[in-house]
């Protein structure tokens, strides 16, 4: 009986495929099933995976956010160019602007949603164009390479909480992005399954009305949806920054349709109410394996963005036929009882 409860999820199947192109992968390379591999693949899939959790609760909200990567590239850009303007060279510093600055544009977000009722695609669709455009025209269109960032960003980035020795005696080791990623995870799984907020958030995004008639505050969920999921994109941002050591406007917007692939892929429906947590990092994983080891098998580049369109039209039949069936389970069932 667990077994076919196993079954019944998308994640299950998702991890086979995980498993099996991996298997596939390291038959042809066999340099990537290697410890110092899953320490670079947990380093730089980290601040993708923050971003996901991010939009996995506006999707089990019932809304979609496409306006994630625009918030963390502002909260990048902005930040790091005040630390060089003042001179302050502090990580946390740089931390707690783009943080804040994620929080401010996820509200913004939320006004339109929550108090206009506009629709959320076409809301984030909208900010995005006007948060990067206005990034542009009053901050700044200069990029900033290795040599004019602050000296703490490029410490943070290559930081280790655990280094492992090679047999020529250099190290490697497990980025401390690996941290941050695992306490957030733990903070949102908390949300989600011991708050009221939490509960909220898949009430409203199975049925807002409904959720309503119950006693939810959906104003002041929604607010904290695209709120939380903005100070995720702002601490993605930054991390982002330390890994690339390099800052651009124009990078990461347009990028989330990759993320949006692995948290619907995980199993996330995309018309709210129902995902996990586990299932979102599932999906990251196999979307990071497939943009990061395309080259190992022989594959060009370009094949990156074929696989994750396809990915998200095979992650998105999956759940709706999943939702198909279940709803025709239920009516089976209450003809039976009739």
């Amino acid at each position: 009986m667990k077994i076919k409860q196993l079954f019944r999820h998308s994640e299950t199947y998702v991890l086979f495929i995980v498993i099996l192109f991996s298997a596939f992968v390291t038959a042809i390379n066999p340099a990537f099933l290697t410890l110092e591999n899953l320490f670079d693949l947990l380093r730089s899939s980290s601040g993708t995976a923050i971003l996901a959790i991010g939009i996995f609760l506006v999707l089990i909200s019932g809304g979609v956010d496409v306006s994630c990567t625009t918030i963390a590239i502002v909260g990048q850009y902005i930040s790091v160019n005040v630390l060089i303007a003042t001179g302050f060279d502090n990580i946390w510093f740089a931390f707690a602007i783009s943080m804040l600055l994620g929080v401010t544009l996820g509200a913004i977000n939320a006004v339109f949603v929550s108090l206009f009722k506009l629709p959320t695609l076409i809301v984030t669709l909208g900010t995005s164009s006007l948060y990067h455009g206005a990034m542009l025209e009053f901050v700044g269109t200069k990029a900033v390479n290795v040599g004019g960032l602050p000296q703490s960003i490029k410490d943070f980035g290559a930081f280790n909480v655990l280094n492992v020795s090679r047999p020529d005696g250099s190290t490697f080791g497990l980025s401390v992005f690996f941290v941050i990623l695992v306490v957030i995870i733990l903070v949102t799984w908390f949300i989600l399954k011991f708050t009221m907020i939490g509960r909220g958030i898949f009430a409203i995004g199975g049925n807002l009305e409904a959720a309503k008639r119950a006693g939810f505050n959906t104003r002041r969920i929604q607010f904290f949806v695209y709120m939380y999921a903005g100070l995720l994109a702002g601490i993605m941002g930054v991390m982002h920054l330390s890994l690339i050591r390099y800052s651009n406007p124009n990078y990461l917007v347009g990028t989330e349709l990759s993320v949006i692939a692995a948290v619907v892929l995980g199993g996330a429906r995309i018309s709210g109410g129902s995902g996990t947590i586990t299932g979102t990092m599932i999906g990251v994983i196999l979307i990071t394996i497939l943009e990061k080891n395309l080259i190992m098998i022989g594959l060009s580049s370009y094949w990156q963005q074929f696989f994750v369109g396809l990915v998200l039209l095979i992650g998105v039949s999956i759940t709706y036929l999943q939702a198909k069936f279940q709803d025709s389970g239920r009516r089976i069932i209450v003809k039976e009882e009739e």
